[in-house]
């Protein structure tokens, strides 16, 4: 029997007194926040390399010896499985010349030699082999090793820190208790990947967020049908540290949805896991959408589509379906994010502005904002409203 999400004791995200939207308001915000090159390298710095950034999938990795190697917005590094299940990674540049260690993923790995001059390293990045030792400075060489990552997994992804252990704080922390929880309902830690497809667009990274993280483009783009299209104005957003998640009643789900007050059985869930991913659940799957920065105005994106591990032909059916489905609608929002890098530089590009419904925007904004002013991008959310869960 495939599994089957719910809400059970989580609180409800609709009903009497739960507003559609946090008191947020509309916003604007400058076009230079996706186009200043200054302004994307503090961001790279101060933002991606301090947050908790999801890199893999645990299946991807799952035995020990596999290793996997990532690399983003200058950044390359390397996440090995170790003998007692753990994980140890390292960035993947060589303390000798500079050199990548590792080319690319793979498995079995007992330590990583860099091919130049055949210096190694342990798991762990420590260098634990040099040719020719003696011509070397013996002090420099004393505990040298390749900066390591913090690490962890959550939902059957591993998380990775660059800048190293202690500075974004516990994960579950960063994702936000109450995200983690509803997120938690569908289980990804149970899923397989189906397949992974990748982008390389000319927009700023943060366009891809910002259009994963609202629903108003798809009456005009996606073509919603109307029924849809007014039943989705029933959408509930709702924020919770750097984070955010909103629900959309989908397919003719909204009556009931206001009957059973279930939201993971009958809406479209979307959370934004600041800074760079997007989860997109479903009942029956649940996709990732991932934006790598690659420059200011260069970003893979990814779509990972993930489905509950069965035999079931039926259910196996309706994923094929609905993921071919998905992948069409994805492709429509890389297409038109060539309209948005073609006035990117334009005079006439002055700023974007936001609507009360795309509040979750804003929010992501004002994060990244008080980060780079130094802050952590907590506190900024308004106060929850306090609604009874036994509704």
């Amino acid at each position: 029997m495939v599994f089957q999400p719910t809400r059970g004791d989580l609180p409800a995200r609709f009903g009497p007194g739960i507003p559609n939207v946090p008191p947020i308001g509309p916003a604007t915000i400058d076009a230079d926040v996706y186009r200043d090159a200054e302004r994307y390298e503090r961001e790279r710095i101060q933002i991606l390399n301090r947050s908790w950034q999801i890199i893999c999938r645990s299946e991807q990795i799952a035995n020990p010896g596999d290793f996997h190697v990532w690399e983003g917005h200058g950044e390359n590094i390397v996440i090995t499985r170790r003998e007692d299940g753990g994980l140890s990674g390292f960035h993947n540049v060589c303390q000798h010349r500079g050199a990548r260690i590792v080319p690319e993923s793979g498995t079995g790995a007992r330590r990583f030699t860099c091919r130049w001059h055949n210096w190694a390293y342990d798991a762990e990045g420590n260098v634990t082999g040099v040719p020719d030792r003696p011509d070397f400075d013996k002090k420099v060489l004393a505990g040298l090793c390749a900066p390591g990552l913090d690490l962890g997994e959550w939902g059957g992804w591993v998380w990775a820190v660059l800048a190293g252990p202690g500075v974004a704080g516990p994960l579950e922390d960063w994702i936000a208790p109450e995200v983690a929880a509803d997120l938690g309902a569908f289980r990804m830690e149970d899923m397989k990947l189906v397949e992974k497809v990748e982008w390389e667009v000319d927009v700023n990274w943060k366009v891809a967020i910002d259009a994963f993280s609202e629903y108003y483009h798809a009456q005009a783009l996606h073509e919603m049908g109307g029924k849809d299209a007014k039943d989705a104005r029933h959408s509930t957003t709702h924020v919770y540290g750097r984070n955010a998640m909103y629900f959309v009643p989908f397919l003719g789900g909204l009556e009931d949805l206001q009957r059973t007050l279930d939201h993971t059985a009958h809406t479209v869930c979307n959370y934004l896991l600041f800074p760079t991913a997007v989860a997109n659940c479903q009942a029956l799957h649940t996709q990732l959408w991932r934006a790598v920065p690659l420059s200011v105005n260069k970003t893979r994106f990814e779509a990972w589509e993930l489905r509950y591990e069965t035999d079931d032909p039926e259910y196996l059916r309706q994923i094929d379906f609905w993921w071919e489905m998905y992948k069409a609608v994805v492709q429509q929002d890389v297409d038109e994010w060539v309209d948005v890098a073609a006035t990117a530089q334009s005079s006439a590009y002055r700023q974007n502005i936001f609507s009360d419904r795309e509040c979750i925007l804003t929010h992501f904004h004002r994060v990244c904002d008080d980060i780079l002013a130094g802050g952590d991008g907590l506190g900024l959310e308004p106060e929850a409203v306090a609604v009874s869960q036994e509704q």
